[in-house]
């Protein structure tokens, strides 16, 4: 399924994947990560998916990512695999979850990835990237971000927010958050009834309300 969508991925990333997965139906059994219903799916509906944000991200080497609510990793440790260069904080308010991200990281050799138990508006760090997985409403998510995402004085970041999202008033959302962004259909990145309705929602430059 992946090889499909990402030709460039190494043999050893493909086999890093599969491995993913397993780890993560592993620790599903233990803590609820993922809704139990996807579990025979977990490959499309969390890996693959979180690996939409690659299809509309330019992440280079050296770049700092930090994933908001990231749960047990999406689409923080996905995206971790195929940037090994890229650096990612991820992180949650609840603590199983977090422990869930560090013993996947490890277990997969992940030492790109900072796993932290707290709130993103409690880390004091700046990023090139915020990814997120349908953590919060744009209006309640973006002043989390205050301070931490490196813009010029115009509000212009070199890199993005990537918020990965689902539903069909995201316009409506963005207009409360009186916020502009870019709307991707997954549905035209992968094939499959799941992404119908799945978004990438891409703000390169943030509202004045959120400096």
């Amino acid at each position: 399924m992946l090889q499909q969508y990402f030709p460039e991925l190494s043999k050893q990333q493909l086999e890093d994947y599969a491995r993913m997965e397993q780890l993560y139906l592993e620790w599903n059994a233990k803590i609820n990560v993922v809704s139990r219903k996807d579990t025979d799916k977990l490959m499309e509906r969390h890996i693959l998916h979180a690996l939409s944000v690659a299809k509309v991200a330019s992440f280079k080497a050296g770049d700092k990512v930090l994933d908001v609510g990231t749960g047990g990793g999406f689409p923080g440790v996905p995206l971790a695999l195929m940037y090994p260069k890229v650096q990612f904080t991820l992180c949650d308010s609840i603590g199983k979850k977090i422990k869930v991200v560090q013993e996947v990281s490890d277990a997969l050799g992940l030492s790109n990835v900072k796993a932290i138990w707290d709130r993103a508006e409690n880390i004091d760090d700046k990023f090139d990237h915020v990814t997120s997985r349908a953590v919060a409403r744009c209006a309640k998510l973006l002043p989390w971000l205050r301070g931490k995402v490196r813009k010029d004085s115009q509000g212009n970041m070199e890199g993005g927010i990537y918020l990965l999202k689902g539903g069909e008033n995201l316009q409506e959302e963005l207009e409360e958050a009186k916020q502009e962004a870019a709307i991707h259909s997954i549905s035209d990145l992968f094939e499959g009834e799941f992404f119908e309705t799945k978004k990438v929602v891409e703000i390169k430059r943030l509202s004045r309300y959120y400096f």
